[in-house]
């Protein structure tokens, strides 16, 4: 819904850890959709300018903004919500599933996004990207429906600073 608003919503910080891992949610479909489009292009008019740019930016997203995300939840919000149930300590059992699943994906497409030159099969690329955004896609709904949701109710005000702070403090980001 579209407001009249001139200025943009003002993106969350790491005082709001969980609204945090919600917008980098936004920003690997966004990354996922953008990878499907190049692999397309790719096919259709072969390797350019835009598609080795596009290549590069979804290489830089998945190389590391995506595996520190990955840490926050592994290394901190996981950890955090498995003291609260049994219920949360087996869907965190699924999440770090999945979470092997996609960084198999990931380590096997990397290398063809850091070095799109080498990308021999464009029928096969199309269906190893649509493999990884499909991946990616039903990780991020099952993780805001199953555990996100649910964590905002049980983590104290003073958890979320610290989950915060180690957030921060991953990216090198002195709050």
């Amino acid at each position: 819904m579209r407001t009249n608003n001139p200025f943009p919503e003002a993106a969350p910080d790491f005082s709001d850890p969980l609204a945090l891992l919600r917008a980098c949610h936004q920003r690997i479909a966004q990354h996922c959709e953008l990878l499907q489009r190049l692999a397309r292009q790719l096919q259709q008019k072969g390797l350019d300018a835009e598609v080795t740019q596009a290549a590069g930016k979804v290489h830089r997203y998945f190389s590391t903004a995506a595996r520190h995300h990955h840490d926050d939840e592994e290394q901190d919000l996981f950890p955090l919500l498995t003291q609260h149930s049994a219920e949360f300590a087996e869907r965190i059992h699924q999440l770090r599933q999945q979470h092997r699943q996609l960084d198999t994906l990931t380590q096997a497409i990397l290398p063809l996004l850091a070095e799109p030159a080498s990308i021999d099969d464009s029928d096969a690329f199309i269906q190893q990207a649509e493999t990884f955004a499909a991946a990616w896609l039903a990780h991020i709904r099952y993780e805001e429906e199953e555990l996100l949701d649910q964590a905002s109710g049980v983590i104290t005000q003073d958890q979320l600073m610290q989950l915060g702070q180690r957030m921060a403090e991953r990216r090198g980001i002195r709050l």
